[in-house]
């Protein structure tokens, strides 16, 4: 078969490769504990699922406008004025098929063969597949564990050209849940109004935050005009499966996007998009109780690995991932990765799935019981010790 060139610059997932290894483990026969998918462990609130019925039983079951229907997109809006301190109107949201639709297509819209997009590395793969995919260059801006793993604003400046067209940032961060200041926002804004970039701000993240408050470039003097903003309900309501997402962008660039939904995926299910407004709408109890057992496990998991032979590992402020450094067991992290799935039975991913400034780091998902991240570590340990 012979493919458009195109395809051999799209990338992939390792989270679901690993998935997929450890399926096949798990056919025959073996325990596997799951600490590699980013994937709440937790079911889609009931009063959430029994809106969405009502919606089914309502009619809304048909075709709906491709940038979202006009009662989601308003409360939607709402939600993001409420939360980053900025106006929104609806005509500046687009809703669709989760978030990941708002990546592609704010890259599709906006950037050109031979551009520049500078990415945050280790980071989210889909930043650096979809940028290589439309012909433009994947500058990786590295996240050192010296600076908890935010972007250096200095060395950001210092990889910014003539032909950067965008920034890509991810706070709270996948995949080593660190969390950027008001000081790296004002000085990432610096350089976006400086030098005319756009910034995609990555926010799915936003309700899980441990140590301190969520903050977003969007509320950043000078930044609305310029920054499309990603956010989706995945994360906070455990709704993965619905397919639900957002992007917040000035209202001509929005109206683009819709055009790209139109010619893709049509529009964005209405059952599910009334399901996210009650998800809004609702009582916030289960979620807020969701994010607290996060914190917990992330608390839990982060001393445990601190106690293994050869591993150190940071706190992260916010998401459900830990990122230790695993230089210490002299074993390379691709090489660990692949021993704790096949022979310890935890399938964990390599920081080099997320680039190469992720090598000798692993990346553990806190979506599980304590009691499984327990008996996970113990088994890591078993691995390193034996």
């Amino acid at each position: 078969m012979k493919l458009a060139e195109r395809m051999s610059r799209l990338g992939t997932e390792t989270a679901f490769e690993v998935l997929a290894r450890a399926g096949q483990l798990e056919a025959q026969g073996r325990h596997i504990i799951h600490l590699e998918i980013g994937q709440p462990d937790f079911d889609t609130p009931q009063y959430i699922k029994d809106a969405a019925c009502q919606a089914l039983a309502d009619g809304f079951t048909g075709y709906g406008p491709s940038a979202g229907l006009p009662q989601a997109r308003e409360r939607y809006a709402r939600y993001i004025s409420e939360t980053r301190g900025v106006p929104v109107d609806p005509a500046e949201l687009v809703i669709t098929p989760g978030a990941k639709p708002i990546l592609f297509f704010g890259i599709l819209a906006l950037v050109d063969e031979g551009d520049e997009v500078i990415y945050p590395n280790p980071g989210f793969p889909i930043y650096e597949s979809v940028v290589e995919f439309v012909g433009a260059k994947a500058v990786p801006a590295p996240l050192r564990e010296e600076r908890q793993f935010r972007l250096d604003p200095d060395e950001l400046a210092s990889l910014v050209t003539d032909k950067t067209k965008m920034i890509i940032i991810n706070s709270p961060h996948n995949p080593t849940g660190s969390v950027l200041t008001r000081e790296d926002f004002e000085a990432i804004a610096r350089i976006a109004i400086e030098r005319d970039v756009w910034v995609l701000t990555d926010e799915p993240y936003s309700k899980m935050v441990y140590d301190g408050e969520f903050e977003s470039i969007l509320s950043v003097d000078g930044m609305k005009e310029r920054t499309i903003l990603v956010e989706g309900f995945s994360k906070t309501y455990a709704m993965t499966g619905w397919r639900l997402g957002y992007g917040v962008m000035p209202a001509p660039l929005a109206e683009q996007v819709a055009k790209l939904q139109t010619n893709s995926n049509s529009c964005t299910a209405s059952f599910v998009q009334i399901a996210g407004i009650a998800a809004l709408d609702g009582p916030q109890d289960e979620s807020e109780a969701m994010m607290a057992a996060f914190k917990e496990r992330r608390d839990v998991m982060v001393a445990a690995l601190n106690e293994l032979p050869g591993i150190s590992c940071l706190s992260p402020g916010g998401a459900f991932y830990v990122f230790p450094n695993v230089t210490g067991t002299g074993t390379d992290s691709r090489d660990l990765a692949k021993a704790c799935l096949e022979e310890a039975g935890v399938a964990v991913l390599s920081g080099t799935a997320f680039g190469a400034y992720g090598d000798g780091y692993l990346r553990l998902s806190s979506a599980n019981s304590i009691e499984n991240i327990q008996e996970a570590i113990e088994r890591i340990r078993g691995l390193l010790e034996g």
